[in-house]
């Protein structure tokens, strides 16, 4: 940045060069809002109303069940996988969007001790990071207590160490969703296959955010999230992206109609089908496809500017001048910063740490019209986080600006002390 703490022009000037600012006209952003929760859930894309509009009047309204063959629904799980693909290192035909993340997790994982049970039958272990996101490490216990495995958690620099012979799965966040620092896919898988073990990982934090690369990284299965980053909407479909050489090994478990070889056959016994599209399970929700589809579009139009490296490199920059400014504006306040300074080891978020206030500070800012999120410490071993998102497609860098100084006036004014910033929401 130019000089020790960038003014509001500095910024302006900055947004002015941004050759990826005509994407922020792709979405539907709110007058007045500051919006920092991108990586907890993404904006609207402006062309999403009227196409799901369309989905709901004229395919569904009009031409009913005709568009399961005349407006493409049936296939289009696999259609919006490959515009999924483009964003996260994999070929057409890899990836299918469907179901959630919980769900998908279930599925890769439960395939990879399958394949790790017929390979290594000594292998006994799943090897996860003590802070990796709850619903991942729910659904590894619960595989571990109906197949016979131990789940083992590490802390992030312990992770190599304990890749050890009897490590039948590495299952890893790429980008933590607390603290915003970043694995190495390709070193860590590496060393996990060193030692003869399959990798799982979650791409929830990292589809959209950051430069992913699975079939140059070696990756033996990979999940994630629609909703964030990919700006597919409230509970929009999630993803499954498995390594070819593992797709056809085995049955995913959960070996619904959808994912049947020839569904319309209606055999009374299952038959895979091949590739990926066997890890479909029922019939999926065409009108949350729809909007997702829209908003993978604009990593269509990021293309022609740069894509993922362009966006990563503007996200880097906005990253860095918030935790610029937070170091040199809000000096005294009480902060610190959880996410990891060196570029190569941070996601697309900043995460704040504070001993107390976290939560009102929050709700301050957001009645200011600076959105980010909450997260609670775990267990005392973590302070309480402030997380705000920065989601290069739309966010600016006066936007990053003006949401330090937001930040300042909250803090100097100790407007966050009043009663009503206290009060828990349901959502944090």
């Amino acid at each position: 940045m130019m000089n020790l703490t960038p003014s509001l022009q500095d910024c302006e000037l900055l947004d002015q060069q941004d050759p990826l600012r005509p994407l922020r006209e792709q979405f539907d952003l709110p007058p007045g809002v500051i919006y920092l929760d991108g990586n907890s859930l993404g904006v609207l894309p402006k062309t999403a109303p009227a196409r799901v509009a369309h989905a709901v009047t004229h395919e569904w309204g009009t031409d009913l069940i005709k568009s399961w063959n005349t407006a493409g629904w049936f296939t289009l799980p696999q259609r919006v996988g490959d515009k999924i693909a483009r964003v996260i290192g994999a070929q057409p035909g890899e990836v299918v969007a469907a179901d959630s993340t919980s769900i998908n997790l279930f599925k890769v994982l439960a395939a990879a001790l399958h394949i790790a049970k017929a390979d290594h039958p000594h292998k006994t272990k799943i090897i996860s990071e003590r802070s990796n996101f709850p619903t991942d490490l729910y659904i590894a216990e619960a595989l571990c207590k109906e197949r016979g495995y131990t789940l083992q958690l590490v802390e992030a620099h312990e992770i190599a160490a304990a890749l050890q012979a009897d490590v039948a799965v590495l299952m890893l966040t790429h980008v933590n969703y607390r603290t915003g620092a970043m694995h190495d896919m390709q070193a860590l898988t590496a060393q996990a296959h060193a030692q003869g073990t399959l990798t799982v990982w979650d791409l929830a934090h990292s589809a959209g955010a950051v430069p992913v690369n699975l079939n140059g990284s070696g990756a033996d299965f990979a999940v994630g999230c629609g909703y964030k980053y990919l700006n597919g909407g409230p509970g929009a479909p999630a993803f499954v992206w498995v390594h070819p050489q593992h797709t056809d090994r085995f049955w995913q478990p959960l070996a619904g109609w959808w994912g049947h070889a020839a569904p319309f056959a209606f055999t009374p016994d299952y038959q895979p089908a091949k590739g990926i599209t066997r890890y479909q399970c029922g019939t999926q929700p065409i009108l949350s496809l729809t909007a997702l589809d829209c908003g993978l579009d604009a990593f269509l139009s990021a293309e022609a500017l740069g894509g993922m490296a362009a966006l990563r490199q503007k996200s880097l920059a906005l990253t860095g001048l918030f935790m610029q400014l937070v170091r040199t504006r809000l000096h005294g306040h009480g902060f610190g910063i959880a996410t990891p300074a060196e570029e190569a080891l941070r996601g697309s978020q900043v995460s704040l740490t504070r001993a107390e206030g976290a939560y009102a500070i929050v709700q301050a800012l957001i009645a200011r019209g600076v959105i980010g999120d909450f997260r609670a410490g775990d267990g005392g071993l973590h302070a309480d986080i402030l997380r705000f998102g920065f989601t290069p497609l739309y966010i600016g860098y006066a936007d990053v600006w003006h949401a330090a100084e937001h930040l300042c006036q909250v803090m100097q004014s100790g407007e966050w002390l009043g009663t009503r910033f206290a009060q828990k929401n349901a959502v944090t």
